[in-house]
């Protein structure tokens, strides 16, 4: 019997997670949280656009990180008309249109 020591193992999730799981932040503390616009309960959706299922709404007053952006459908939100989409979680998309980054365009790396 082999008996290794030492040797990290990933942990492997169900069909489908790897390729739209956010990659982790090396420390909490690297997570920058962007705030929803005021008096609004964001639709997260499972894929980049208002043509993908709703899979939570967010409360009002929340904060979310933003762990890649990509381009889906246009929107106009609280804060202009845009085509990116950020992704706060595994299967989890918002209209960049609605999270207060402080500037237009891209505020972190594309999703792959």
């Amino acid at each position: 019997m082999a008996v290794l020591t030492g040797v990290a193992l990933p942990v492997l999730g169900g069909a489908g997670d790897a390729a739209a799981a956010p990659a982790p932040a090396s420390a909490s503390s690297d997570l920058i949280y962007y705030p929803v616009a005021p008096d609004v309960r964001l639709n997260v959706r499972s894929g980049p656009g208002s043509n993908y299922h709703i899979v939570k709404v967010l409360p009002y007053d929340a904060k979310v990180p933003i762990f890649c952006q990509t381009p889906g459908t246009t929107e106009s939100g609280y804060y202009g008309t845009s085509n990116i989409w950020d992704c706060i979680g595994t299967n989890q998309y918002v209209s960049d249109t609605y999270l207060h980054t402080g500037r237009d365009g891209y505020v972190t790396s594309r999703c792959s």
